[in-house]
């Protein structure tokens, strides 16, 4: 709009200057032919009154009636003056009140040169008159003027019609303006931008256009790209497990992803305070609101996550970044291992600090010849017991390192589970326990030591949580995917509140029990570890003095497996 009012002021200032320096220039023209006209018109008329009056033959009363006539009849002023300077006749004005016109220019002149003109300013403002004077024969002068308007003069008389003209010419500079402006901007707002180079235009614009299109498609490229990589960044924050949340100044939130919302529980995003109210999550974001880095603990929905935000100092537009990272399992990790590390400690402590108890006695000779063989036996039996945990702990670890990828291959659980009831039948034996087994030929993908050391543990604890005359089955029964493998006896059982922690390291139902038993609260843990590595799945039931049931799931192919 701007750059059309500016075209349109150009065009009309032009236009109308244009136009009224013609009329002034007309105005000129006119005044110089008219003053041309009345110079020509006096000096013709002064050379026909002096020629009329030099045949006179010097004859003042002939000349003077002559002069007098003429007076009368012409228009302009007719001055008849003596060779002396003294006015003898004017047709204007009386001669008794005029003075000497000797000094007038065009009187000095004709006297010197037989003709003088001369042209003065009248009284009255806007006229001028012109003087022709003419030396007679008879030495006296004839001089003829004639009165017309000055350029003023003019001016002054038409202007009215100037004043009115000039506002024709307003109207029509404008009205020429508005067309020429309108057909100027037409084809510059008709402009394609989207495709530059296809108009049709000015050529002075050609090179305009040109950079506008290697400029749009250059913009059209970054925008692609930006589209591409926000869409990825998009999809990355989207698809992530861990929380992320972009806050600006103020607290307002920018960005959050799906997994923030769903861990803070809420998905209003208008501030940082309706996103979640924990103290531990406004704590953290404050701070980072106030420029330091912050980190901390947030407990939410059973589950443990990291808060770590940080804040941006070199964009103005962001004020802080925060991510969520889900740290239940780690810290649950962390706290088998300090527990298993105590666990440890003390499985060890017990039987060395019984073995040492015993040695100590006989070292001292403080024991009985007869009782030295039940120290020893027990010494033997606490060694024993020792080694059998120091090798379930070094199973344990082994299978908590996962580094199995090489040790898979084709297994005959059949196999296997032959081998362990062989192995135990002597052991169920000596506790009163029936051991039974129901085996199909079933060959699987894993690790047979691993898978050993499951049916074993399974089996060996059916025999050793059981009662007198109880019974202990073993069944291997093949199906489409896989096996499975289940463990049932008629024992002990296990109590509701137990069930969810017998598969942790060194949970023992019954502590007493388990060490008449020789159990290193290690067995179950083995088995579960086992299940995992093969992929398979653990079901349990069981019931308080009707025994209990152990259901191990594995598939029979590798591609299965994690």
């Amino acid at each position: 709009m701007k750059m059309q009012k500016r075209i349109f002021r150009s065009i009309f200032l032009c236009a109308f200057v244009s136009l009224l320096l013609a009329l002034f220039c007309i105005v000129g023209v006119m005044y110089r032919f008219i003053s041309s006209e009345l110079q020509a018109e006096v000096k013709n008329e002064s050379d026909i009154v002096s020629s009329a009056i030099n045949m006179l033959e010097d004859d003042d009363e002939r000349i003077y009636t002559y002069v007098s006539a003429i007076g009368r009849k012409s228009e302009n002023r007719i001055t008849l003056i003596s060779s002396d300077g003294t006015v003898v006749y004017d047709n204007y004005s009386k001669t008794d009140n005029m003075e000497n016109h000797l000094d007038r220019p065009e009187i000095a002149q004709a006297l010197s040169n037989g003709v003088g003109t001369s042209v003065r300013a009248s009284d009255t403002l806007g006229e001028k008159t012109y003087y022709y004077a003419v030396k007679l024969e008879s030495g006296d002068i004839i001089r003829i003027a004639d009165t017309t308007k000055s350029a003023l003069g003019i001016l002054g008389n038409l202007l009215v019609y100037i004043v009115l003209t000039a506002v024709v010419i307003f109207i029509i500079s404008a009205f020429i303006a508005a067309v020429l402006t309108k057909e100027i901007i037409k084809p510059i707002n008709l402009l394609d931008l989207d495709e530059p180079v296809s108009n049709n235009t000015y050529d002075e614009l050609s090179s305009l256009l040109t950079r506008m299109d290697k400029q749009n498609k250059r913009i059209n490229k970054q925008i692609e790209t930006l589209s591409s990589q926000k869409a990825e960044l998009s999809y990355i924050t989207e698809n992530m497990s861990e929380g992320l949340v972009i806050f600006g100044n103020g607290g307002v939130i920018l960005s959050a992803n799906t997994a923030a919302k769903s861990i803070l529980g809420s998905n209003e995003t208008a501030s940082y305070t309706h996103l979640c109210r924990d103290k531990e999550y406004l704590d953290t974001v404050e701070s980072v609101l106030d420029g330091k880095k912050c980190e901390a603990t947030l407990e939410k929905n059973g589950r443990i996550y990291r808060l770590a935000a940080s804040p941006v100092t070199n964009m103005s537009e962001y004020s802080g970044v925060l991510f969520i990272m889900d740290i239940t399992d780690r810290e649950n990790a962390e706290q088998l291992r300090r527990e298993f590390s105590a666990n440890v400690s003390h499985e060890l402590k017990t039987p060395l600090t019984s073995i040492m108890g015993a040695a100590e006695i006989i070292a001292n000779g403080i024991v009985k010849p007869e009782d030295i063989k039940h120290f020893a036996e027990k010494i033997y039996s606490e060694g024993k017991r020792l080694l059998a945990l120091i090798e379930d702990i070094i199973k344990v670890s082994r299978l908590d390192e996962g580094k199995f990828t090489n040790e898979f291959g084709d297994v005959s659980l059949y196999r296997i589970c032959q081998s362990i009831m062989a192995e135990l039948k002597e052991k169920a034996e000596n506790r009163n326990v029936n051991l039974s087994g129901s085996l199909d030929d079933v060959t699987v993908c894993g690790i047979e030591s691993v898978l050993y050391e499951m049916v074993y543990n399974l089996c060996d604890n059916a025999i050793s949580y059981n009662k007198d005359n109880g019974k202990a089955e073993l069944t291997l029964k093949k199906t489409e995917n896989g096996c499975v493998v289940t463990v049932s006896d008629n024992g002990i059982g296990i109590p509701k509140e137990h069930q969810t922690r017998i598969f942790e390291r060194f949970y023992r139902v019954d502590k007493s029990h388990s060490k008449g038993t020789g159990g290193t609260g290690l067995g179950l843990s083995i088995v579960k570890h086992a299940a995992v590595i093969h992929g398979g799945e653990i079901s349990l039931e069981s019931e308080v003095g009707k025994g209990t049931v152990i259901s191990v799931t594995i598939p029979n192919r590798c591609e299965q497996l994690p």
